[in-house]
């Protein structure tokens, strides 16, 4: 067929113009792929932009919260410096009356002392009683050991409240005036003391009482600023 004709012009119009189609099509997916990709990482980065928003905002209400409420517990604090109760109790007549505060719930999970003290501020300054037996349970996990904590945890299943307690057990042998004494003592006591088992045994002209139950520790609490990373 001559190239001159007018069907082979037609032809190749129709070719070049299926070509031009073929182009733009092909341009106008990678337009469209493009714009999906760029989309794509524009709404990713505006969701993290969001989030580190969010987490300004939420750092910012806790700072004014803080600043809101410490005067607040500065007041308290300067109330309970002169609280006439904890003067009353405190150990020391130096110390402030804060202080009390402090030594009926130590920060530190101190059986031994706590002992003693038990021994002797609370049972062995009583006339009359004498004291027989006396334990204080280590603290699991801080001061017993591997095998101690293993035994400990045995006999003390089904105890939900154990966190922060010092368990503690004694047997005395007295007048029925001095085991009452020692039951004052230890309600009167500024330590959380909770009883959980009481018994008593009579014998010859003496009384003996076995009690059990524990008291308490608040471990202390650290204030600081922290950095948090936000991931996208």
């Amino acid at each position: 067929m001559a190239k001159d004709t007018p069907a082979f012009r037609k032809r190749q119009q129709i070719a070049n113009t299926n070509k031009t189609m073929l182009i733009w099509v092909a341009a106008a997916s990678a337009l469209v792929a493009v714009a999906m990709v760029v989309s794509y990482f524009l709404l990713k980065q505006l969701t993290f932009n969001e989030k580190v928003l969010a987490e300004k905002s939420a750092t910012i209400g806790t700072l004014r919260n803080n600043t809101e409420v410490a005067p607040k517990l500065q007041d308290n604090i300067r109330v309970l410096g002169t609280n006439s109760a904890l003067e009353s109790v405190k150990s020391d007549p130096e110390d402030s009356a804060l202080q009390a505060v402090l030594d009926a719930l130590p920060a530190d999970a101190n059986s031994l002392a706590f002992g003693a003290s038990l021994q002797r501020l609370l049972i062995g300054e009583v006339e009359g009683a004498t004291i027989e037996s006396a334990s204080v349970d280590p603290v699991v996990g801080i001061e017993s050991s591997s095998e101690e904590q293993a035994a400990t945890e045995d006999a003390s299943v089904g105890d939900g409240a154990s966190e922060y307690k010092i368990n503690f057990s004694f047997t005395i042998v007295g007048n029925d005036a001095s085991l009452r004494e020692v039951l004052q003592r230890l309600e009167r006591s500024i330590r959380p003391v909770v009883v959980t088992s009481l018994t008593t045994e009579s014998a010859t002209n003496e009384l003996k009482l076995t009690v059990s139950g524990h008291t308490y520790y608040e471990p202390a609490r650290t204030v600081e600023l922290k950095d948090k990373t936000v991931t996208p």
